[in-house]
């Protein structure tokens, strides 16, 4: 039963759901976040006159951890950096070497990464103030898309490096026989603009999430 919720169905060979309070190196939460799962439906269909809301994640494959090592920049480019090399030139190489022979620009840092998941994404789309055609267009324009196989950028699965393949589900598809406590899980980045109009660093906003026979549910209150 699909409550009327638009569906699609994402997999991957690799995913990471980051923990937030790890500073470091990245270790999963053991499925995927609803904001992650915004990000593949956003990847799949996004319009300025809508937003999603994600109600319910399917489990469809067991959780399995697997752990990498993988190199990553110590250093963040700022966006004005970015704009000053573009017009003046300039860029930044992770391989330079400093006077004493070290690659300061890298680190090699661990990853708990899940492997092999599948997972059922259940949401609506909600309207914006501004928009005025009737909601069912965007439905039909998403199911569309989810069919071909259509998508504005490539979906993945918490990091960009993680793609994922997604499709319609099957009729086969069903959650794990799993009931477990998952604790605070990240919900969403709440994102406020200066004086000037511009955004700040996100304010992440957490729920207590439960997997309740392999089905995570979201309420509908958390989104205000």
């Amino acid at each position: 039963m699909n409550n009327g919720y638009l569906q699609v169905k994402v997999w991957g060979d690799w995913a990471c759901f980051t923990r937030p309070e790890m500073k470091v190196e990245r270790v999963s939460y053991p499925v995927m976040t609803p904001a992650a799962a915004r990000g593949v439906l956003e990847a799949i269909f996004w319009k300025p006159e809508i937003s999603w809301q994600v109600r319910e994640i399917w489990v469809l494959r067991p959780i399995r951890y697997f752990s990498i090592l993988r190199n990553e920049t110590t250093q963040i480019i700022s966006h004005r950096n970015a704009l000053k090399w573009k017009k003046q030139g300039g860029n930044f190489f992770i391989n330079e070497v400093d006077e004493d022979g070290v690659m300061r620009n890298r680190a090699q840092r661990h990853t708990l990464s899940l492997r092999d998941v599948a997972y059922v994404i259940k949401a609506d789309i909600t309207l914006k103030p501004h928009a005025d055609a009737d909601p069912a267009k965007y439905r039909d324009q998403f199911r569309r898309r989810v069919t071909r196989g259509q998508y504005h950028h490539t979906p993945y699965l918490g990091c960009r490096e993680f793609a994922a393949g997604f499709g319609d589900p099957q009729a086969g598809d069903q959650p794990l026989p799993e009931t477990s406590d998952l604790g605070l899980m990240l919900f969403d980045l709440d994102y406020e603009h200066d004086d000037q109009g511009r955004g700040v660093r996100g304010k992440p906003r957490f729920f207590q999430a439960r997997m309740e026979k392999g089905v995570l549910r979201i309420k509908p209150d958390l989104y205000g």
